[in-house]
């Protein structure tokens, strides 16, 4: 049978253990072969602590994002770009040069081999394979070339870079003189107040010093967003690498001490992270250890992170025996987000067996509670969280149950239920941002101006896209559930006055919510009501996915004999092959498609644009209504899975055009996508 993701197995580099056949490793191949389409095809690998390396197919920079080396340094840092590009050439015997990075003609395959990117070039006489990966937890990237064939190369590498925070333009100066020293094997790269670069050869090699500035870098991408797009990189010179026929020669760029990088050689740093991955696949849930879920098992790897730029939360963390953890939202630019995280939290740690750093997440999240809220996210280089939120912290409750349940254990929900009552008692009396409960009817309502509080949540110069204010739905679905859970949870720890008053409290919302928010003309939910921004505080009827939390959660505040109506509205106006469109087409408001510069995107971004992640909604959905229906609730995943080999390779997008033939937009890799498709295919195997 074919198969559509384009993933894979492999077993090479993998030792046996005990005599038993180990998992297999997954291979996403990528078939194009086109120089547009190997520069619209891109790659990324992460290092745990939310430093990564990422880049087009091609080896061309596109973004401001792309590095070889994107460190994550210790706050006020944070992620800096250390190590933009590599200009990559062999030369044979005869003087004939073939550049690497740049011309499809001798590029015969890229491929992930177990979430490692591997280039295969064949040239005359010669194939030359690149490997790119990153030693776990360390600010370090190793590139390393293995020659076969019966023709010796000679490489030519010439590193570029421009010293720079990773949000930073393009265009910022350099910072000019850099300092090269060159001792032994290793040349360091240094500008003053910020950590050297060091650049390291293991194998025979010549450097060639030849600092100079490479003028008018242009970025492509960049400049369709309609940002600063024109920049600067400078070289130090090139390292010339002679490799024989059946050797490997490795370039190593790194921020860490110099010993650090020498522990061990850049093949022990390949097998080791081979095994790792191989451990992540051996613990992840039977359903997720082949072919696009094993793929998905290591894409979810990338967004669970040591935050090692927050060091006092580290050392907090360490002095009471427990480990700091969070979820990076998605890449290229986002940091960890409150929403993102207990959205993602099932699907990148309790699917794949991760359930101690599930735990270790949860912890750190509850020490940041604030007038009940969790943050909304950390900005980069900052150690202070921005609360304008008003789901994540409902997200939550939802997170914490499920963590429960995947481990069978009650003890995280007893040592944190203090605080998840106050969040409770904050939203009942009302908290920051016009967050509370209206005791007119029991229902939750929020807003401020100048602030987007639901997922729904773009923002550009001032404007706030779909500003929500009011009663919105999935607010009160998630609202509605953090009630019962708190409420189960209050009686089986002993308190059943609190837990009656939860309930009561739970109860008021449901009959309220069923009462008001039924759109009876349409056959589905009104999306907000009492919406401050309408004439009159009106009821927004706008057709939009949030309606499917009433069903999804495990708790569904909407009636069950209206789960069948709103769910074939859902699935008519709103279902595509990636995900759920944000708004239904015929809305004034409705958009085909999303790109341009930043204030055209974000006004797409929820007015029509796909979501992947609402694809695991919509299937708990379905379930509910349909449950015998696996099959049938696996099939909405097929697009998705299709899409694996496309945009970010081996991971799933933040988001798509609303149409036909729904291009891939966004961020590359995004933690919600990876996480929401993996549970479902876990839920519907078998």
């Amino acid at each position: 049978m074919a198969n559509p993701s384009g993933v894979g197995s492999a077993t090479r580099g993998l030792r046996r253990i005990a005599g038993a056949q180990p998992p297999q490793l997954p291979v996403c191949r990528l078939t194009a072969t086109d120089l547009q389409a190997l520069v619209e095809h891109e790659w990324i690998v992460t290092n745990g602590i939310g430093g990564y390396s990422s880049s087009t197919v091609a080896g061309i920079v596109t973004r401001r994002y792309h590095g070889l080396l994107v460190a994550a340094l210790s706050n006020p840092l944070g992620r800096m770009v250390m190590l933009n590009a590599l200009l990559e050439s062999s030369q044979d015997a005869s003087g004939k040069r073939a550049v690497l990075s740049a011309e499809p003609g001798t590029l015969a395959e890229f491929r992930l081999d177990g979430g490692i990117p591997v280039w295969r070039y064949e040239l005359d006489g010669a194939s030359i394979e690149k490997r790119v990966f990153m030693p776990y937890r360390q600010n370090t990237v190793i590139v390393l070339y293995r020659v076969s064939g019966a023709k010796p190369v000679t490489l030519h590498l010439t590193p570029a870079v421009h010293f720079r925070g990773y949000e930073t333009p393009v265009s910022e100066a350099l910072h000019e003189p850099y300092a090269c020293a060159v001792d032994g094997s290793q040349v360091q790269l240094s500008a003053e107040g910020l950590p050297p670069l060091h650049l390291a050869v293991e194998g025979k090699f010549e450097f060639i010093q030849d600092p100079r500035r490479l003028e008018q870098i242009g970025y492509a991408v960049e400049e369709a967003r309609g940002y600063e797009f024109h920049g600067s990189l400078w070289s130090p010179g090139t390292f010339v690498l002679p490799v024989s026929p059946g050797t490997a020669v490795a370039l190593v760029g790194s921020t860490e001490d110099p010993g650090v990088m020498q522990a061990m050689s850049a093949a022990e740093a390949l097998d080791a992270e081979v095994e790792r991955k191989r451990r992540l696949i051996e613990g992840a849930h039977p359903a997720a250890q082949t072919g696009a879920a094993g793929q998905l098992v290591l894409a979810a790897d990338q967004f669970i992170i040591r935050p090692v730029g927050r060091v006092r939360d580290t050392v907090r963390a360490s002095a009471v025996g427990e480990e700091v953890r969070t979820v990076i939202a998605g890449y290229h630019w986002f940091t960890d987000w409150g929403r993102d995280t207990m959205i993602s939290l099932e699907g990148l740690t309790l699917a794949t067996g991760r359930k101690r750093e599930a735990g270790f997440i949860l912890r750190t999240f509850s020490q940041y509670v604030r007038d009940g809220l969790i943050p909304n996210l950390f900005p980069d280089g900052s150690d202070q969280g921005l609360y304008h939120t008003a789901d994540a912290t409902l997200w939550f409750f939802h997170a914490l149950e499920r963590h429960a349940e995947a481990i069978d254990n009650w003890s995280l929900v007893q040592e944190v239920l203090p605080v998840m009552r106050d969040i409770a008692e904050a939203h009942l009396r009302g908290t920051r941002f016009g967050i509370g409960v209206d005791p007119a009817d029991g229902l939750l309502r929020q807003g401020a101006d100048g602030y987007q509080l639901t997922w729904m949540d773009a923002k550009v110069d001032g404007w706030v896209v779909t500003p929500r204010r009011g009663k919105a739905v999935e607010i009160n679905a998630l609202w509605y559930n953090a009630l019962c859970l708190l409420s189960r949870w209050e009686h089986d720890l002993g308190d059943q006055t609190r837990s009656q008053k939860y309930s009561q409290a739970a109860a008021r919302a449901r009959e309220s919510f069923n009462q008001k928010f039924w759109f009876e003309e349409g056959g589905y939910l009104y999306d907000v009501i009492e919406d401050s921004r309408l004439e009159g505080g009106a009821n927004d009827s706008a057709c939009r996915p949030n309606q499917v939390l009433a069903i999804s959660l495990p708790n569904p505040i909407l009636d069950q004999q209206r789960w069948a109506t709103v769910l074939h509205t859902v699935r008519n106006r709103l279902l595509t092959p990636v995900g759920l469109r944000s708004l239904a087409p015929g809305h004034e408001d409705y958009k085909r498609r999303y790109f341009g510069d930043l204030r055209t995107r974000d006004a797409a971004y929820h007015q029509g644009t796909v979501w992947a992640w609402l694809i695991g909604p919509f299937i708990d959905a379905w379930l509910k209504v349909h449950p015998d229906d696996r099959t049938g609730a696996r099939s909405f995943l097929n697009g998705l899975i299709a899409h694996l080999p496309e945009f970010g390779v081996g991971t799933i997008a933040e988001i798509f055009d609303a149409e036909a033939p729904y291009t891939p937009r966004g961020c590359i890799a995004q933690a919600w996508s990876v996480a929401e498709v993996l549970r479902c295919l876990v839920k519907t195997s078998g």
